[in-house]
């Protein structure tokens, strides 16, 4: 496997980074310390410039080639945030605090970064510039819009855009990409249904919005059975259901409800859109109850360019051999707001295989540390190809 020797050397090292951000786990925009361990590691290096709290938190830094005659720039994201999880690993590197623990593994994801910033940084065997950027909030916070809404994209001038994220089944040494979508785009409803609360022993002196709201979920399953092409993709799960009561014999007056509609194309997420708003409103309607719909579109899907994949998935078979390279791999229903600098520039996300261990977002889980070499080569090697001196 022929991963660039210098990794080897930083092991260790890099694999010291790691294990301390996972023992310090922050969420969302409040990765300070996380964000100050990046923006010293970058200034050891000797990166060209660092700047702080772009997308609130975020941090990017520049790494200039030997020459810039191609004025290429590619940019390179990690996201550095946890989630809010008691971790049950029981490993000496645990987190050191209650109810936040790395269960997806950022805290690899920005240590593999840091290692192929300090390579790069060393050798600077390219013809172009390329950007590391290190995202907060991916875990629900959008931190990925948050930095381009800032301006990064424009600013950095950046032109083509990676990602990276460990995939816990695939081998140790296995890639899995795509071309299109390879991450649905995940959004966000709240109905709220209002009727007449009253006695549970003399219903018809009320307006029942349970009932109401029953007949709605049971309902919205019919859009995936009757209103999609079975060829196309969409998850719509209503996830919680609340009453503005907790006894036993009182009808209330509302309830609430929520939810997260799952999807590939634009025009199914439009579709999916206006039947729910029109099957809860018109359900909740013909039983004498009202409906407000909320439908909020939260991260788009992650849809990867054709040509950059390509060259994503040869640079990733240079270094793990192509039997280990999946380069159609089945989309997922899971999101990821690096769908943002992809809806920004053009660019490829990859899966690299965390081997057999517990999944993401599992208190049992633990970034590899064994596949850091093999990320950090991708990095190196993706520049090194793609910005050829």
């Amino acid at each position: 496997m022929p991963t660039i020797n210098r990794f080897a050397d930083l092991h260790d090292d890099i694999t010291a980074w790691r294990r301390d951000i996972h023992e310090n786990p922050e969420l969302q925009f409040d990765v300070f310390r996380t964000a100050g361990v990046v923006e010293e590691k970058l200034t050891e290096f000797g990166v060209d410039s660092i700047e702080t709290g772009v997308g609130r938190t975020g941090v990017v830094g520049v790494i200039k080639g030997k020459s810039n005659n191609s004025g290429k720039v590619i940019g390179l994201r990690a996201d550095m945030d946890a989630l809010p999880m008691q971790e049950m690993t029981g490993l000496d590197h645990a987190s050191k605090t209650p109810d936040k623990m790395h269960a997806c593994g950022h805290d690899g994801h920005t240590a593999m970064l840091l290692g192929a910033a300090q390579y790069l940084a060393e050798t600077r065997n390219f013809d172009g510039t390329v950007v590391v950027i290190f995202q907060p909030a991916e875990e629900g916070g959008g931190g990925g819009r948050e930095m381009v809404d800032d301006g990064m994209m424009d600013k950095y001038d950046i032109q083509e855009v990676y990602g990276m994220h460990n995939m816990p089944g695939f081998d140790v040494g296995q890639f899995a990409i795509r071309p299109g979508p390879l991450m649905a785009a995940a959004d966000l409803i709240e109905i709220k249904v209002t009727g007449k609360g009253g006695h549970a022993a003399m219903p018809h002196k009320s307006v029942d919005p349970t009932v109401a709201s029953a007949q709605i979920v049971t309902a919205l399953q019919s859009i995936v059975a009757r209103n999609l092409d079975p060829l196309e993709s969409l998850v719509v799960s209503v996830t919680s259901f609340h009453t503005d009561v907790d006894t036993y014999n009182v009808i209330p007056d509302t309830v609430q409800m929520k939810g997260t509609v799952r999807s590939y194309l634009t025009e199914v997420q439009d579709m999916a859109e206006a039947r729910i708003t029109a099957i809860a409103e018109n359900i909740a309607t013909a039983m004498g109850c009202q409906a407000e719909v909320t439908y909020i579109r939260n991260y788009p899907a992650t849809v990867n360019s054709h040509d950059h994949t390509t060259m994503a998935a040869d640079v990733a078979a240079g270094i793990v051999g192509d039997d280990k390279v999946i380069r159609d791999t089945p989309p997922v229903m899971g999101a990821e707001d690096f769908s943002f600098m992809l809806n920004a520039r053009p660019g490829a996300f990859i899966f690299v295989g965390n081997g057999d261990t517990a999944p993401v977002h599992n208190p049992e889980y633990d970034f590899n540390d064994e596949i850091i070499p093999i990320g950090c080569s991708y990095w190196a090697k993706l520049v090194e190809t793609r910005l050829s001196a």
